[in-house]
Parts: C-alpha cells; sequence; structure tokens
C-alpha cells in the first residue's frame, strides 16, 4: 500500500513529540452516514442489556446520559467498510506499521445531561500494564464542540507521561482515574467528519454534553500487535488482522 498525502509528516511528527494529530473533515459523505447508521443501534443495544439486568447502569455505561457500546461492527458487517478501509490502513501504516490489528471499535454516545462528563484517563489503562501503546481514532460523527461534550488531551508535553500509569477506579461512576491535576487540556473540537488520532497513553477526557442534543463519536482502535489478556491465556480485545507487511489482508 503507498502512503497518500492525508497523513502528513508534520502529523507524524506532532504524533511523535505529542501523542495526537487532527485530521479535519476526511470522511465522506457516505462514510459518516454509514457510521452514524450504527449509533441508534448501539444505544437500544445497551438499553436491552440494562433491562435484562434491572438496572440503569453497566459498567461505565449510564442509561439516557452516555453510552459506550462495543464491538457493533460484530452486529452490523457493514461497518467494516470503513474499518477496513485504505484511510484508515493509511492511518495505521503511518502510525504503528506496516502490520496492524483491530483492536477494539465503539460508539461513545452523550445525551444532553450535565452528568456526561468522562474522566482523565489513558485508553490504556482500561487494559492492563503490559503492553506496548495503540492507536486510538477518535472520529466525530456530529460537530463536536466544548458545549456538546468534546474530548480534551492532555499532550506529551504538557502532561510529562509518554507510557502507561496507575489508574484509580471512581466508585461512583466505575471511570478509571489517573490525572488529578489542575490542567484543563485541549479541547478537540472538530467539524462531523474528522478524526482525532492519538496513542492510548496519551491523557484524555470529554465534558459533559450540555446540549438538548446527542453527541455521537465512533472509536476504532488499532494495534501493532496481539496484545494478551492480564491473564495471557487469551487476546485482550478483537485482534482483526488488518494489515500485513503494508497490504490489507482483511476481509471487507
Amino acid at each position: 500500500m503507498t502512503l497518500t498525502k492525508l497523513v502528513t509528516p508534520e502529523h507524524l511528527a506532532q504524533f511523535r513529540d505529542e501523542g495526537y494529530f487532527v485530521l479535519e473533515r476526511v470522511l465522506t459523505d457516505d462514510q459518516l452516514e454509514l457510521l452514524r447508521g450504527g449509533a441508534q443501534f448501539s444505544i437500544d443495544k445497551l438499553d436491552a442489556a440494562m433491562d435484562a439486568a434491572g438496572t440503569d447502569s453497566l459498567g461505565i455505561n449510564h442509561r439516557g446520559k452516555r453510552y459506550f457500546s462495543s464491538m457493533i461492527y460484530q452486529d452490523r458487517p457493514e461497518l467494516r467498510q470503513f474499518l477496513f478501509s485504505d484511510m484508515m490502513a493509511e492511518i495505521c501504516q503511518a502510525t504503528l506499521g506496516d502490520d496492524a490489528f483491530l483492536f477494539w471499535e465503539q460508539y461513545v454516545i452523550k445525551a444532553g445531561d450535565p452528568n456526561t462528563a468522562f474522566a482523565w484517563h489513558q485508553d490504556s489503562g482500561y487494559v492492563h500494564e503490559d503492553h506496548d501503546p495503540y492507536l486510538t481514532c477518535w472520529i466525530a460523527l456530529d460537530d463536536v464542540t466544548e458545549e456538546n461534550g468534546s474530548v480534551y488531551l492532555l499532550p506529551y508535553s504538557r502532561s510529562g507521561i509518554k507510557s502507561y500509569i496507575k489508574h484509580i477506579r471512581d466508585p461512583k461512576l466505575n471511570d478509571m482515574v489517573c490525572y488529578f491535576g489542575s490542567d484543563p487540556g485541549i479541547p478537540m473540537t472538530a467539524p462531523a467528519g474528522s478524526i482525532v488520532v492519538f496513542s492510548s497513553v496519551v491523557i484524555h477526557r470529554s465534558g459533559p454534553n450540555l446540549t438538548d442534543k446527542h453527541r455521537r463519536a465512533y472509536i476504532a482502535q488499532y494495534s501493532k500487535e496481539v496484545i494478551p489478556a492480564k491473564d495471557g491465556t487469551t487476546a485482550h480485545g478483537s485482534f482483526d488482522p488488518f494489515l500485513e507487511g503494508g497490504r490489507i489482508i482483511a476481509e471487507p
């Protein structure tokens, strides 16, 4: 696969030095509609799971407030068209190298509610200590503003952190938390169809949605190798092979 100019040397320098870069308005209209199509399905799936459990909260999910609905592409295989697209292959090859796996996928949806913030964490904090950093592609399905709950990043130069750090679980919300300082972070406000690309060890949070509309994001995460579960007996995550030797090997 030959890289295009979507990911520039400037992007890669920023990724190396600060842990992230932003690609604005890079999704086509068709790609955006494809991803939006799974958003309500992801909410309904979690609501049904909460109904079955007789609760309004499961893990970090809270009914009518915030939803982290994962592995929807296994229910909606049409999402593979995006997850294993040439564009995502370019991003992965540029940041991870010639070999890559789809590690995790989820919708992150916030309803209009002041209690929809999400605590400072590293994505790696939801895995375990013993793994190489992987890649998070945070995709805006709606125009993202500070008012509707943008993600905020602490770049390497501001956090001083480039590796996994210990997290503490919030007993009320079940969030994993790793930063208690005063730096508010940099808001990743972006129009729909943009991708915030960052390392799994970049510390980040998100604000509450103070509007009367849902704020929808889609997360695609990729790794350069299979990350084992903490007990070492199975893989942690999905690990669908994506790139091998710089070639797309995933089935559409």
